[in-house]
């Protein structure tokens, strides 16, 4: 089969796409699944770097989000046979590849309505969004929510989501494109966050602040964000700048989170507490999907010879963010 593999850390050239990679076997509780679309994340590219804490044993190929059809099935597999449209957040052998293993517990069964390339954008974003507003964020109908770049993959499944539970929202964009997609999608207001003064116009419309605050760039806002809270606010961290090198320090008033007894939690989706609630996250989505609420938006589709230029772009938005990246499998 052809993969992505990766022999070394680094920049987007130690990715190479590889014929004849083995195509692995399931054992009694795996799946094999043959794979239609993979999902681009950022995580990716820091596992990529070699950045993140625990690092995979070389070589390997890298991905998480996956959609496919149900390939082979190991003896104690119940939950899906051969033939079955799937999606997954955690493929064991990599989702850059034209086959992938997938334990039974973390695949999913794929909507009828929604495509492979829409089905690989499902799981991290989606699962990411839901633990951040709703679990961790613990919003409620009516309350409002700031979304702090809302035209990716994770902005995206907030705003789409947060519509799904009756939440007020704002969000930012860097594009005319990105904040009008964002309006489509859920956003009461959109403002342009390479605009200066965009922060004073947001107080000037939610003067009290917001409940909960979605923050892809924590390296940079997070001391804004303590700005807009209301009393008791959330911030969620979804991004923190990880990619490339190691951010610099960054300085926050501590005393913001006293006054107004706030909150800065991280989100980290395959965390145990977060594992533990998988179930109700994916019943969650495919609900939502099947009400037509939960509906990916795919920004860039791109070959996989072209994995380089996919983790350039969802990292650097050279054209800004628009909806999610996915590699086109088959």
């Amino acid at each position: 089969m052809r993969a992505v593999i990766i022999s070394e850390y680094g920049d987007t050239d130690v990715m190479v796409v590889k014929d004849n990679v083995p195509k692995p076997e399931p054992t009694e509780n795996q799946v094999l699944i043959k794979i239609y679309a993979a999902g681009v994340n950022p995580v990716d590219t820091y596992i990529r770097e070699g950045t993140m804490p625990r690092k995979r044993p070389l070589p390997c190929t890298i991905g998480f989000d996956a959609a496919g059809v149900v390939e082979k099935v190991g003896l104690k597999v119940t939950k899906v046979k051969p033939g079955d449209r799937v999606f997954t957040d955690n493929c064991k052998t990599g989702s850059y590849a034209e086959y992938g293993i997938v334990y039974e517990n973390v695949v999913y069964i794929l909507p009828d309505n929604l495509s492979f390339q829409q089905g690989a954008c499902l799981g991290v974003p989606y699962f990411t969004a839901y633990r951040a507003l709703i679990k961790r964020g613990n919003a409620k109908p009516g309350d409002k929510v700031f979304i702090h770049g809302a035209s990716g993959g994770v902005g995206i499944a907030c705003l789409q989501l947060g519509r799904l539970y009756g939440l007020s929202m704002v969000g930012t964009a860097g594009t005319i494109q990105g904040l009008e997609l964002i309006e489509e999608q859920g956003a009461e207001k959109a403002f342009n966050h390479r605009e200066t003064g965009y922060i004073q116009k947001i107080k000037a419309i939610v003067p009290d602040g917001f409940d909960v605050i979605i923050e892809n760039s924590a390296h940079i806002n997070l001391q804004t964000d303590l700005e807009l809270l209301n009393w008791g606010g959330r911030i969620m961290v979804v991004g923190a700048g990880q990619s490339h090198a190691k951010p610099p320090p960054i300085a926050i008033e501590p005393t913001l989170t006293m006054y107004k007894e706030t909150s800065i939690l991280g989100i980290n989706l395959f965390s145990p507490e977060s594992l533990s609630t998988f179930h109700e996250m994916v019943a969650a989505v495919v609900n939502g999907a099947a009400k037509g609420a939960v509906s990916p938006i795919i920004g860039k589709e791109y070959p996989l010879e072209k994995v380089a230029e996919a983790h350039r772009e969802v990292i650097d938005h050279t054209r800004g963010s628009r909806g999610k990246i996915v590699l086109n499998i088959q």
